[in-house]
């Protein structure tokens, strides 16, 4: 039997705003592995050179060339498969992959093949169950290769980039775990898929991987993330999709001068990595910056094809239905969700050029016009519901939080904090004091579970929930309830005080302060204690909590001493000091 070698690869693709991160994945032809070229057949001869046009991307050339091989050659029918692949054919690839392991039995490389059919099939389980017999067999028969230590905090040494690593699929195979896990939004499992791989340093790590990383642990280490990608950018051949990606990412943390530059300095890589779609959003988008109006009416643009094509396949799902032909119909709903979601992200996109400006109104109307298309999506109505809150329309803004909410109910933490917090409030302000009563015991329930599983995990949900209603308070003037609430809701402070609750907290106290300036306030003294008391507890426990979060790419950073929300709470208490005349 003739060893072969193959090389396939996984990339992450990001498209802006919302729930919108897809992958776009690659595979590749079975090469022979050869002592000399001078000993090749014609037919191996043949095989290099499909393999070889394959890597040029010429895949009409590389099919013609397989063409000239046995149509019963494993390798014809494994190749075959990966054009077809190449091709969208998904079905039939798979069918090809199945065919040419009946044949070779077990090839790690195959099996990977065969799962990430499944995957682009959105056939999750088949796709995991092909990948845990990849990591399974990998474990078994190369204990050597240290899968899983990293993650379980055990320091090995690099096990290098051998021929046996390469030939086990393990790498390829976590990548893909982590892809699907990704989708599934199971973050914390995506990036233990990566930490699982065998332990490779960062200068052997292969670009794909590099590149996941990158976009796995850009919330935690934005810095990072985009120097690699930066890095991958500047090499010879890199992940196709990180162009497209560190665009994305430039825009999405508002560094849209450098996403231009960026853009302006490969304008050669446009053509060849950005989708006509791709191009056209993020164009609307850096034009947003100059010309508000101007990017309006791209978005607009756009949508309009957008809502043409969503017509269309609404119509073919339509036809799929009544045929019942299961299989047309699951294709046709996947088509019209792929489809929705891009709608989306450009709906979100023009939407947020009037949220910026606050005229909540046009918003509004934008997501109304949009309803025959979204109103069955969570992001449509999470953002619909967001905007009649801001207008004060708290009885509409329930029907479209309460049924975000009682779809997680039995995993309410689940739920984002701010969106548990706008239901309370919508209850308080429409006199459903009982349903916010319900609501927040159900968050208590849940934390408290949290806590005796593991004693030392922060948990913000009710803390941002009462802050929000004390933030209420205190906007309508009732100062001695609203901070007595805010108080009450960092306690205990070593499990409630982080920077997203302070940047809470400090709102209602500046507030208060600047009325209290003003003499449109008065405390009584046994409040005024109490916020000094708070001001001291967060002195104390604050040391190692960031006040603010800073952007990943500033160039002049705030003294590590000041961003701490030690350092403001004494500034606060200051200038309590100042205001209630205890410094003089």
């Amino acid at each position: 039997m003739t060893a072969f070698i193959t090389d396939y690869t996984l990339y992450w693709l990001l498209i802006f705003f919302g729930p919108i991160l897809k992958l776009a994945l690659g595979c590749s032809c079975r090469v022979p592995v050869l002592p000399s070229v001078y000993c090749l057949s014609l037919a191996q001869m043949v095989k290099l050179q499909a393999c070889i046009k394959y890597c040029e991307e010429d895949y009409s050339a590389a099919k013609s060339l397989l063409e000239q091989l046995p149509p019963d050659d494993p390798d014809y029918v494994y190749n075959m498969g990966c054009l077809l692949y190449q091709d969208g054919k998904y079905e039939e690839a798979c069918r090809k992959f199945m065919s040419a392991m009946q044949v070779l039995g077990y090839v790690p490389a195959l099996s990977y093949n065969i799962a990430l059919t499944y995957y682009s099939l959105k056939n999750h389980n088949q796709a995991l169950k092909y990948i845990g017999e990849i990591i399974d067999r990998g474990i078994k028969e190369h204990p050597e290769l240290s899968v899983g230590m990293t993650t379980e905090g055990i320091d090995i040494h690099s096990v290098g980039n051998t021929l046996v690593l390469h030939q086990s699929a393990l790498i390829e195979a976590f990548n893909l775990k982590a892809a699907i896990n990704y989708e599934l939004k199971n973050l914390k499992t995506a990036q233990e898929a990566l930490t699982d791989m065998p332990p490779r340093s960062d200068e052997e790590l292969d670009p794909v991987t590099l590149h996941n990383q990158a976009l796995l642990n850009m919330d935690t280490k934005p810095s990072e993330g985009f120097e690699k990608l930066a890095f991958l950018l500047q090499q010879p051949s890199f992940p196709p999709v990180t162009f497209g990606n560190l665009l994305l990412l430039y825009c999405k943390h508002e560094y849209f001068d450098l996403a231009a530059d960026v853009l302006a300095e490969n304008a050669h890589l446009t053509y060849k990595f950005l989708s006509p779609y791709m191009y056209e959003f993020l164009d609307a988008l850096l034009t947003c910056q100059t010309a508000p109006e101007e990017a309006f009416r791209k978005f607009e643009e756009m949508n309009g094809k957008l809502a043409e094509q969503l017509r269309k396949l609404t119509k073919q799902l339509q036809e799929t239905r009544l045929a019942r032909d299961e299989e047309l119909q699951k294709k046709a709903v996947q088509d019209f969700e792929l489809m929705q979601e891009k709608y989306i992200v450009v709906l979100m996109a023009q939407a947020k050029i009037y949220w910026n400006r606050e005229n909540f109104q046009m918003v509004e109307k934008i997501f109304r016009k949009s309803v025959e298309y979204c109103n069955d999506n969570d992001t449509w109505k999470l953002n619909v519901a967001h905007v009649l809150f801001m207008q004060n329309k708290y009885k509409e803004a329930i029907g479209f939080y309460e049924p975000i909410v009682k779809k997680h109910y039995d995993n309410i933490l689940n739920v984002s904090a701010v969106v548990l917090a706008n239901l309370c409030v919508s209850y308080i302000m429409t006199s459903q004091n009982e349903e916010a009563e319900e609501l927040m015991r159900k968050i208590e329930k849940e934390e408290e579970q949290i806590s005796y599983d593991d004693p030392d995990k922060k948990v913000f949900h009710l803390c941002i929930v009462n802050l929000v209603i004390g933030t209420l308070y205190c906007a309508k003037g009732n100062y001695d309830f609203g901070i007595s609430r805010v108080i009450k809701s960092l306690e205990p402070y070593n499990k409630k005080l982080g920077t997203d609750t302070w940047f809470y907290a400090k709102r209602c106290f500046l507030s208060l302060l600047e009325n209290m300036s003003k003499h449109m306030v008065m405390l009584r003294d046994t409040v005024v204690q109490e916020c000094i008391q708070f001001l001291e507890h967060c002195e104390v426990y604050g040391k190692e909590v960031p006040a603010i979060i800073e952007q990943p790419l500033e160039e002049v950073r705030i003294h590590i001493g000041k961003n701490t929300v030690t350092y403001e709470a004494r500034l606060l208490k200051a200038l309590f000091y100042e205001v209630i005349g205890w410094n003089k």
